[in-house]
């Protein structure tokens, strides 16, 4: 992995990454009403953006007045929307209720358009030619990564596979199973064996591994108080994502993505905005 991300950092030239999929409006429900901007590809490249990388953004929004508040949610984060194009259709929409020890939990879900979102033919040359491609929740990931290596076979792409399906090609395959470490060997080996080159894996409390076929690499959860665990598994990746982008090992890459995931912990959102409204 590390030799997938030397020499991407040049400080003239620092790395493009695009970010590919959902976003949606999160409203909150109960004593905690207020509607933030989220999803788990917005909330990786959000989070990049606020890091000062350069990241660009690729999904879709509705035509309704969501759409705005999505649009809204890059400019202030300096993550580039040119990718960011409205279809027929709502924007996506999940509504979340937080217990009382600050978990999330999904209500609804609606994808809206986001469901049928597949890059066309020009953004997928503008995508192929970043430095670093990450997936997050796609329905057509497989059709979008064979389109991206046959335009650019040397790219270096993620993937939450948490939310989209497939490994073959990746270059880092993003996987949770919560607190079930038990799961995490099996998980691994079978990213491993479908194709992927390295496997990180996050088990919340109990902190993270990453496995790439020979050596173990294990990072502890950082502490932190928990207010809301939305998105916290979408900043670990956006952590991860920007250390390797500069040439960190697989242990540092993980400790810098279990400290924006422990950050993201303590407020409210996927990533630190204020309510859309």
């Amino acid at each position: 992995m590390n030799e997938q991300a030397a020499g991407l950092w040049d400080e003239r030239h620092p790395p493009l990454v695009a970010v590919v999929g959902d976003n949606t409006i999160d409203r909150y429900l109960g004593a905690e009403q207020a509607e933030f901007v989220g999803g788990n590809a917005l909330n990786v490249a959000a989070q990049l953006g606020l890091a000062a990388e350069r990241v660009a953004y690729f999904g879709a929004v509705g035509t309704d007045p969501e759409a705005a508040l999505i649009a809204r949610g890059l400019a202030e984060t300096g993550v580039s929307s040119s990718g960011l194009v409205a279809m027929p259709g709502a924007t996506a929409l999940t509504q979340i209720r937080l217990t009382a020890d600050g978990d999330r939990v999904f209500e609804r879900e609606d994808f809206g358009v986001t469901a049928e979102y597949y890059p066309a033919a020009v953004a997928l040359d503008e995508i192929a030619a970043a430095d670093w491609v990450h997936i997050g929740m796609l329905p057509r990931a497989g059709e979008l990564r064979k389109a991206l290596f046959a335009r650019n076979p040397a790219v270096t792409i993620s993937q939450d596979c948490a939310v989209s399906s497939g490994h073959d090609g990746l270059a880092v395959a993003f996987e949770s199973v919560g607190e079930e470490a038990s799961n995490a060997e099996q998980r691994a080996g079978a990213a491993l064996e479908a194709g992927a080159r390295l496997v990180v894996i996050t088990r919340g409390a109990l902190g993270a591994v990453a496995y790439d076929g020979h050596t173990w690499w294990h990072q502890d959860a950082v502490p932190t108080d928990v207010l809301d665990t939305t998105g916290a598994g979408d900043s670990f990746i956006a952590g991860f994502i920007a250390s390797s982008c500069r040439g960190a090992s697989v242990q540092q890459a993980l400790l810098q993505g279990s400290g924006w995931a422990a950050a993201t912990c303590r407020h409210r959102g996927g990533y630190p905005q204020a309510a859309a409204r």
